[in-house]
């Protein structure tokens, strides 16, 4: 008699981040999650992560709203399950204790079931009181152990092997950590099955059989079904799978896929298969007016040497897209097998995977390490908590001289609850300030969401879906004063985005330009040449940008007069906020950029006269 493999469905969650950067409406996804439903799928990953901000950010939805319509669609008895980042709740940023038990009230209050808790870093100490916040508002607490394959050609680490893990399994044990499920969480894909296996057979004997233990891995190494087959052998009760156009690639196997792989191995998935890809049928016809990435859809061998998450790939090659430095991400993605080793060995997973990227970045289009971006350096310092294994002492001492900061070991909750600007009172006072209703709901969006999330409240959030060109719906653009007419065709070379081998490339067509060239990808943007002299004559010091992103706030104003160090704009790069700071101390001459405009690396942003 066969086994029955039970799976949730990842697919309006995990999916919908994997490949379209969590940009997903409600309206959109709703039908085809009660379809699921009425097909006999009753576990569904439906909030959290990246699909908490996102909607504040980009879709101008409410996430309570859409996670209390998840529930009303799939019935009393479906489990709703979503994902939390330990201190950092659903944020980026980490939070003080009275934020971290609010979430778990509030998305008991909204209809989740079970929060799957994680920590990048795997420092207990980061899921002891959110664990004990979840189990005590009534909801089950999946713990987790965040797992991760070291990248070929690093010397051998006791970091991310199997015994590794299971001492971390055993930290949470003797720590009292309050837990009714423990998940195995690879968002990488880069685990070899091997490691999976004796990870999970190790845990089961530790656990017993009463344990529930579930796993979960993407596909962008192509790893994900032997993974999934390792970890059902292994002891495994539960799966993550997901539903095409959001399976595969950067996102988890589907569930036809898996279904059809166990055929024969004394093991089934206890669906209808006909049901399913009829749903999935359905899915994928809603989807359509949608972007996707073609690098959402890829398994890229090349992950096995970063490792670069699903969740975050996306996100981090739509941002380089915008910015036309798509041609760097192989580099990119080589050179964060150094960043993953000197930093600490933390899980490759939001918010770690993008203090990774970005550090990796900056090694890419800089000489390496001559920059310490502001996260990877706060990490190194200890600011996120304990790395898995030491820094290297070279990158902790750059770290501390660039940022002024010394390395801690110091509680990270203690940090935060007496950090004034961070916790309810702090939050009730700017929505007092904004004139905004002071509720719970309110007070949780102000506190992971900042400045977005007020805007959203306020009435003011903008539309940041990315829709596919020919199915873009024209009452959901964006509302524009009055209506503009068509732009005249642009003088000169025309640009366009050429995708080959699943790379994209900017490319212009010029008439009459002579015999064409060898194609060659776009060097990075060099200063010189992305701006023109500055008004002032080139008196004063330029403050340029040190990577893409899109100018998220403005701290300054003309004439100012500023300190070494003072914070001057806010960037949203590569799926993070990251402050631009004054080089220098000096009065604000001139400010060449307003907030909503996309800079690419090397851009002027402002002069500082002395």
């Amino acid at each position: 008699m066969m086994k029955k493999v039970r799976f949730m469905d990842v697919s309006f969650r995990d999916g919908f981040q994997s490949c379209y950067g969590a940009r997903v409406r409600t309206e959109d996804f709703l039908p085809a999650l009660e379809a699921a439903a009425d097909a006999g799928l009753n576990h569904f990953e439906i909030g959290g992560g990246a699909r908490f901000q996102s909607l504040y950010f980009y879709c101008q939805e409410d996430a309570f709203a859409m996670m209390d319509a998840c529930r009303k669609a799939v019935g009393p008895d479906a489990i709703l399950q979503t994902l939390a980042r330990g201190i950092n709740v659903v944020g980026l940023v980490s939070q003080s204790r009275d934020i971290i038990d609010l979430h778990a009230k509030l998305f008991k209050k909204h209809g989740v079931t079970t929060i799957r808790n994680f920590d990048a870093l795997l420092d207990t100490r980061n899921l002891a009181y959110s664990g004990k916040c979840i189990a005590d508002a009534g909801l089950n607490h999946q713990v987790v152990i965040a797992l991760m394959g070291l990248p070929p050609g690093l010397k051998e680490s006791y970091c991310h092997t199997s015994d590794f893990y299971l001492d971390k399994l055993k930290e949470i044990l003797d720590s009292g950590l309050p837990y009714h499920s423990v998940a195995f969480k690879d968002a990488s894909g880069t685990t070899r099955p091997t490691v999976v296996h004796e990870t999970i057979k190790k845990a089961r004997n530790l656990l017993g059989e009463d344990t529930e233990i579930h796993f979960h891995t993407h596909d962008t190494a192509g790893l994900a079904v032997a993974c999934n087959l390792a970890a059902i052998e292994a002891g495994a009760d539960i799966i993550d799978l997901s539903m095409a156009p959001v399976s595969g690639g950067t996102a988890a196997a589907d569930i036809i896929t898996m279904w059809y792989r166990l055929q024969g191995t004394g093991y089934t998935l206890d669906i209808d298969p006909e049901k399913i890809l009829e749903v999935e049928a359905f899915f994928i016809e809603r989807m359509k007016k949608y972007y996707l990435p073609p690098e959402s859809k890829e398994v890229n061998p090349m992950i096995c040497f970063s490792p670069m998450p699903g969740g975050a790939l996306t996100a981090n090659t739509q941002m380089m897209r915008d910015n036309n430095s798509l041609n760097l991400f192989p580099e990119v993605i080589k050179n964060m097998r150094d960043v993953v080793a000197k930093g600490g060995f933390g899980s490759s997973v939001t918010p770690v995977s993008q203090f990774y990227f970005q550090q990796a970045f900056m090694n890419t289009i800089g000489k390496p390490w001559e920059k310490i971006s502001e996260s990877y350096g706060k990490m190194v310092l200890g600011y996120f908590g304990r790395t898995p294994a030491k820094p290297d002492p070279e990158i902790v001492k750059l770290a501390s001289e660039q940022l002024g900061l010394e390395p801690t070991e110091e509680d990270i909750h203690d940090l935060n609850d007496a950090n004034p600007e961070l916790g309810i009172e702090a939050n009730k006072k700017i929505l007092q300030k904004e004139n905004l209703p002071v509720t719970d709901e309110n007070i949780f969006i102000s506190a992971t969401c900042g400045a977005k999330g007020i805007a959203f409240l306020k009435g003011h959030a903008v539309d940041g879906i990315r829709w596919a060109e020919t199915e873009k719906p024209a009452e959901k653009e964006a509302p524009s004063a009055t209506p503009q007419p068509p732009a005249p065709a642009p003088a000169g070379p025309a640009s366009y985005m050429v995708t080959v081998n699943g790379m994209a490339y900017q490319v212009q067509v010029e008439e009459n330009a002579g015999p064409p060239a060898t194609i060659q990808p776009a060097p990075a943007s060099s200063p010189a040449a992305t701006n023109p002299p500055s008004a002032s004559g080139g008196e004063g010091k330029e403050v340029r940008a040190s990577m893409p992103g899109t100018v998220l706030s403005i701290e300054v104003e003309v004439g100012e007069k500023v300190t070494a160090g003072q914070k001057l704009l806010v960037l949203e790069a590569m799926k993070m906020e990251s402050p631009v700071t004054a080089p220098v101390e000096g009065t604000i001459g001139q400010i060449e950029i307003a907030v909503g405009d996309t800079v690419a690396n090397g851009d002027l942003l402002l002069i500082l006269q002395g």
